[in-house]
């Protein structure tokens, strides 16, 4: 995000031989695993954020603040997506070779679409708190315009977080290394301004936010009665620890370089080399959650997955019947009887 598609290959060999690899072994690596699994998450995250943009665009008439900040979450992921096959010829080749409006456009749809898809993971946590826990107090405040003002509200705040990067970054020249899609020397700051929102933003608030807001809803959801409520408990756990998981190491891996250059931390080349490795394998395995966000939010939902199968059914009539209701049934991870709400658990 701030400097990671810049830092691949920009350090030199200076003879040392207690270096963990040379610059060689790291193009390669490069190479194979970010070309590999950016475009993975690339055709995995379309088909899954496209699958639920074409189900809400169908049933739109019946939608509600949930299937709004459902479909623009799938919007915020594809975004997100469409970025990638970019970032994987940037390290397929070693250097930027679509100029500078491209990177400026590129960077900041990048940004744009992390910053939403969290933002709105955020929305959909705080309305399924509100409709859960307080439910009588909030339902009649959950209504179309109030759907269109928080979606308003949440690209606006997205685009004006990454505004920088459609200001300031340019297509470099370094010195034998090429084209690198960066900051320049006299818009340095601005790096500090990208760690500081990717961190707390897009980490430290969000998760303070599900784990608040769930450890409220989990005892609702245990003294009602429901016949799957062990389930939805389960799944509102993996809702945390899947964010967690994928993002914290990856937030840990930026912290750590911004420490290292103020002199905070060792900086010598072993570290240096280390810590470039662990941030290149770490942000790619983060980008792997907008392929899980349509699965979390979207396909455990009895309601969503008969509808997304009711539209594979017309795209692939040859497959239709082996997508019955019966086996819908024995796969789906909630039943009617597991919804608290209708409005308020599409988990």
């Amino acid at each position: 995000m701030s400097e990671e598609y810049t830092t691949y290959y920009d350090y030199q060999d200076d003879n040392t031989s207690f270096a963990p690899t040379n610059l060689s072994d790291v193009k390669d690596f490069n190479k194979v695993f970010l070309t590999t699994l950016y475009s993975l998450v690339f055709i995995m995250g379309f088909i899954g954020n496209g699958l639920v943009v074409c189900v809400l665009v169908k049933h739109r008439n019946q939608s509600n603040l949930t299937d709004i900040c459902l479909f623009n979450l799938a919007l915020s992921d594809l975004l997100f997506v469409f970025t990638l096959p970019f970032y994987s010829h940037y390290a397929r080749v070693g250097q930027w070779t679509f100029g500078d409006f491209m990177c400026r456009l590129i960077s900041g749809s990048h940004h744009i679409g992390f910053f939403s898809s969290i933002f709105f993971m955020v929305v959909m946590t705080l309305d399924r708190y509100m409709i859960i826990v307080h439910a009588h107090r909030v339902a009649r405040y959950r209504t179309m315009r109030a759907a269109i003002i928080l979606t308003v509200l949440v690209w606006m705040l997205s685009l004006f977080v990454s505004l920088p990067d459609f200001i300031f970054r340019k297509a470099i020249e370094q010195e034998s290394q090429g084209l690198e899609c960066d900051y320049p020397e006299e818009s340095k700051v601005w790096e500090h301004y990208s760690l500081f929102t990717i961190n707390v933003l897009g980490l430290v608030i969000p998760l303070l936010v599900m784990v608040g807001c769930y450890s409220r809803i989990i005892p609702t959801l245990v003294s009602m009665r429901t016949a799957k409520k062990h389930r939805i408990v389960k799944l509102i756990i993996c809702i945390v620890v899947a964010f967690f998981l994928l993002w914290a190491p990856y937030n840990i891996s930026l912290f750590l370089e911004f420490l290292q250059k103020r002199e905070r931390i060792p900086n010598d080349e072993t570290w240096d080399n280390n810590m470039r490795l662990s941030k290149t394998v770490t942000e790619a395995l983060a980008y792997t959650h907008c392929c899980l966000n349509p699965i979390i939010y979207a396909f455990v939902g009895e309601k969503f997955m008969r509808r997304a199968l009711q539209l594979l059914k017309t795209f692939f009539p040859f497959y239709g019947r082996y997508l019955s209701d019966s086996s819908f049934r024995r796969s789906s991870f909630m039943s009617r009887g597991s919804e608290v709400t209708s409005a308020s658990l599409k988990l």
